[in-house]
């Protein structure tokens, strides 16, 4: 697995990239070569936040840390990484038998936990309305949700706009 490192008004120092491939070697086991981690490193109202992104050909892994000691929100982050592999590890078995991105011979099994089965507690159809982001942003603020999907009038595309944890607003476009 190849991990970049990148910051946002952030400079990681030679002993802080060093760790962080350190630790990421040992995901590396559980996954084939061409594999690449995104490891993002910023600087947010003083406290240094790590974000890891692993893509493993149409299965992403993702787990973020908010830490005064950016060194164990590292082992945080390759831990809930860990954790989210071991626990969806017989599902993701299921999906991708073929895959030959993930070696699933060298995954965990889950710690003591029942396998819990994804269940759609609740189903709803709307009419997607044209409209534009901006649009969107107020129906969904309006709605008090935390996203909102679309009809962008300015791509003809399905959107979703969605509140982030710093407060902002994100959007999600699609591409056929």
């Amino acid at each position: 697995m190849k991990v970049i490192i990148t910051g946002k008004n952030f400079n990681a120092s030679d002993h802080l990239r060093d760790t962080i491939e350190s630790k990421f070697a040992k995901l590396s086991k559980y996954f084939s070569d061409d594999i690449v981690s995104n490891i993002t490193l910023s600087l947010e109202k003083g406290r240094q936040k790590i974000e890891a992104t692993i893509n493993a050909k149409g299965t992403m892994f993702r787990a973020e840390d908010t830490t005064n000691d950016i060194y164990s929100g590292v082992d945080r982050v390759v831990d809930k990484l860990s954790g989210q592999m071991s626990k969806y590890k017989s599902k993701l078995i299921k999906r991708h038998k073929d895959n030959k991105a993930i070696l699933f011979d060298d995954l965990p099994d889950a710690s003591d936990e029942q396998e819990r089965d994804l269940i759609i507690a609740r189903r709803k159809k709307f009419e997607l309305l044209p409209m534009s982001t901006e649009e969107a942003i107020l129906q969904m603020e309006l709605l008090q949700h935390t996203f909102f999907v679309f009809l962008n009038m300015e791509t003809n595309g399905i959107g979703v706009v969605y509140k982030r944890n710093d407060e902002n607003y994100g959007l999600l476009e699609t591409e056929i």
